[in-house]
């Protein structure tokens, strides 16, 4: 079993890294190899809305995302996480939901298991419109959703490592989607 992590954060150190890493050893401890990404790290450019995917079957656009979907091919699970940047995604986690338009429909993600790690500044319901939305792309292309990590309240980097709940929350999240 292969559990690969997607932090969209571009802050390191910070909430989103943080719970991503706690699910990531909740998988290893049930047996998973892990492997952690940063999309900050890498080059992923928006969608150009050509819509040569459609007549070609893949992306026309050489960055990272070609790499980036063959690691992800190779993992049963992905740990899917991003803070809340006004009320939504991170421009960086953005671009790269936004360049699945690519793959819709296809094997890449059907039955794929997943979990969403969404931390906010504010309180819980800051979270709702981004959490809302990953789950509804989840269903819509028929992927697995085994857990959606919310953790409001959680402005300051690394607050979340003083929340117990939600930490053991998290790594009982990766231990499921890993067995």
């Amino acid at each position: 079993m292969r559990v690969l992590g997607i932090v969209g954060s571009p802050r390191g150190g910070g909430n989103t890294e943080t719970l991503v890493d706690e699910v990531l050893a909740g998988a290893q401890e049930a047996g998973a190899k892990t492997e952690r990404i940063t999309l900050s790290a890498l080059r992923v450019e928006p969608c150009r809305a050509c819509d040569a995917c459609r007549g070609m079957g893949k992306c026309v656009i050489d960055d990272d995302m070609r790499e980036l979907i063959t690691r992800m091919e190779s993992s049963e699970v992905w740990v899917l996480g991003t803070p809340v940047y006004w009320w939504g995604p991170t421009a960086q986690f953005k671009a790269f939901l936004d360049r699945w338009y690519a793959f819709d429909g296809k094997r890449e993600f059907f039955h794929r298991r997943v979990v969403f790690v969404v931390p906010s500044g504010g309180g819980e319901t800051y979270a709702d419109h981004t959490a809302g939305m990953l789950e509804e792309i989840a269903g819509y292309l028929g992927m697995d959703h085994r857990d959606t990590i919310l953790a409001g309240g959680s402005g300051r980097p690394g607050s979340v490592r003083n929340r117990d709940e939600l930490m053991a929350r998290a790594r009982a999240a990766g231990h499921h989607a890993a067995s």
